[in-house]
């Protein structure tokens, strides 16, 4: 069943119960992959699972799809929540962030801005359709949850309290030494993530330039927050997320 494209609408998904698609999925079934009436395709919709669907008659250039069958439950709200907040990037990069954020499983993706982030707008629009796209290829069964650009403390104190804070920073606390010394750093990743699973969490990650000491220092004395050192490579932003999102999903995520 892999091979039957696969799309997300917005509508609850009934049985026999015909749904009208947007112009992009109408445009996609009906001239990019061609499909005729009575062709079936598999849709979600972030609430009530998969469906096989079977397409109908269209109207004009709007497609219709009729729900067959379900084949697949939704998965349980009672997982613990994911969530990503960084800071911005470049476009590029920033655009593959929110990919593979969506790939490995966020479930909501929080950019923020630090005192060394350089991009201070985004398009949600943009975000949101890569993760969407990104969400059908990878057979999600929801979308991720994308808010706009705000400052970290603002996006920090929107954290719900039971929410562990991941602090993707391996610097010291002597601002004089490289790396900030020996004094203060993190641990190693693998250790404090075992220490939190079955907890919801949220995993931070700065920009290109690192967090600031005073920001250091305000993590540091956050409580519920816990630094972690993803090596002794100094790795881009973008390898950094998918780097922490890897290692949560295998420690404390859906892979175990």
């Amino acid at each position: 069943m892999s091979s039957i494209p696969r799309l997300f609408a917005s509508a609850l998904l009934e049985p026999s119960v015909p749904l009208r698609l947007e112009e992009d999925a109408s445009k996609y079934l009906m001239r990019v992959m061609r499909l005729s009436p009575g062709d079936r395709l598999r849709t979600f919709n972030g609430l009530n699972g998969e469906w096989l669907c079977e397409l109908g008659p269209p109207e004009g250039k709007t497609a219709i799809i009729i729900p067959v069958e379900q084949t697949r439950e939704q998965m349980s709200a009672d997982t613990p929540h994911l969530a990503l907040l960084f800071a911005p990037v470049k476009k590029a990069e920033t655009d593959f962030i929110v990919e593979k954020a969506t790939e490995l499983g966020a479930r909501s993706i929080q950019p923020v801005i630090t005192q060394f982030t350089q991009t201070r707008t985004v398009r949600l629009d943009r975000f949101n359709k890569i993760a969407l796209e990104a969400a059908e290829q990878t057979e999600r069964l929801d979308l991720p949850e994308i808010s706009d650009l705000v400052v970290l403390e603002e996006a920090l104190a929107q954290l719900d309290d039971d929410t562990a804070l991941i602090f993707c920073d391996e610097a010291g606390e002597d601002e004089s030494k490289p790396w900030g010394g020996e004094s203060g750093r993190a641990g190693a990743a693998l250790s404090v993530l075992d220490s939190l699973k079955d907890r919801s969490a949220a995993i931070l990650i700065g920009p290109e330039g690192g967090f600031s000491q005073d920001e250091r220092q305000f993590l540091r004395s956050r409580a519920d927050t816990y630094p972690i050192s993803l090596g002794p490579r100094i790795l881009r932003a973008e390898t950094a997320v998918v780097s922490a999102l890897t290692l949560w999903q295998a420690v404390c995520g859906d892979w175990t």
